[in-house]
């Protein structure tokens, strides 16, 4: 067994206890954010999986709030990036900077030092910007003037952006969006759910002061490394890793689609697979894990037909179609 470790909020390393703190984030977050727990869990099955999320939705539906009280949950840092068409690359990685009294340059970590980066309206900034991510989000380091500089772990970029039809928005280039582990759509609330926001600010709810409304550290880093050590022991049968890959290559036959899944898209769906059946307490995947991570890890890396899309067709209605379709194995 794992000799339990602990992290600087106290919360001990092993498996059983990590599952039973990271089951409590959903609560906790709660506390701030209405009405959003498919959201809360894509982001901790990214967490788990060491990789990235994209949220999609329009203005004003509580993105920025749900990573800050993730954040705060969780007992890591954070820092926010508006993208703006005018953001240059070394305004989110960082740059030397000459200093006068040493006559030598240093250099100035960016934003993105941090462990959860929020990339806001990443679409708003022109492609060179939204490139200067790639490295860190894949290799974890920044290179600057030749020197490649290592990323705090955990790290995790958390991108928002409006859907694509809004103006003044630069789609992201394929080979991004393929760094992305999952994206979420986040809807506008049920009208029940507005009340209760609503409801919350009468109250004197201050989106700003996440400790007043009482957000604390129920998880952390130890916790994280507990899970990831059990999560590499789920077991996945070769009927699963079958079921997996046809998935996948239903859709680079679809003739909806221009671009199917690839293998990373294939090897990323079963990563989120695995740590969703751990999260739900089981040490294997069955074939309701990869139904239900399907749509948030494949959706962004397909590409419709103009004339599907003209249609009124869409990834997600594709992905469906697919999943009623293909053989699920007994």
């Amino acid at each position: 067994m794992m000799d339990p470790t602990t992290d600087n909020a106290g919360h001990t390393g092993d498996a059983a206890g990590a599952r039973s703190s990271l089951e409590a984030l959903r609560a906790e977050i709660a506390k701030a954010v209405v009405g959003q727990d498919p959201a809360v869990t894509g982001l901790v099955v990214a967490l788990l999986c060491r990789s990235h999320v994209l949220l999609e939705g329009v203005p004003g539906v509580a993105k920025t709030l749900l990573v800050r009280t993730l954040a705060a949950a969780l007992d890591l840092g954070t820092k926010r990036v508006q993208f703006t068409p005018d953001l240059m690359p070394s305004d989110v990685t960082g740059s030397l900077v000459y200093d006068a009294r040493t006559a030598q340059f240093s250099f100035q970590p960016g934003p993105v030092f941090t462990n959860l980066l929020l990339a806001d309206e990443i679409n708003r900034t022109p492609p060179k910007t939204q490139s200067s991510l790639l490295e860190a989000m894949e290799e974890r380091q920044v290179t600057v003037d030749g020197t490649p500089r290592p990323l705090p772990e955990p790290f995790l970029v958390i991108a928002t952006q409006n859907p694509v039809e809004y103006e003044g928005t630069y789609p992201l280039p394929e080979a991004q969006l393929d760094r992305f582990l999952l994206k979420l759509t986040i809807p506008l609330p049920s009208r029940q759910d507005e009340i209760d926001v609503l409801t919350r600010h009468a109250a004197g709810f201050d989106p700003r002061d996440l400790r007043a409304a009482g957000v604390r550290p129920v998880a952390g880093p130890a916790d994280l490394d507990a899970a990831r050590v059990a999560i590499a022991k789920t077991t996945v049968s070769p009927e699963i890793a079958a079921y997996v890959v046809d998935l996948c290559r239903a859709t680079r036959e679809s003739p909806s689609l221009t671009l199917g899944v690839s293998p990373r898209g294939a090897t990323a769906l079963l990563s989120t697979s695995r740590a969703w059946a751990w999260l739900t307490g089981r040490d294997y995947v069955i074939p309701d894990d990869v139904k239900a991570l399907a749509l948030p890890t494949l959706r962004h890396r397909v590409q419709l037909r103009p004339e599907a899309e003209m249609e009124g067709v869409t990834a997600d209605s594709v992905i469906n179609a697919i999943l009623t379709h293909v053989p699920v194995p007994r």
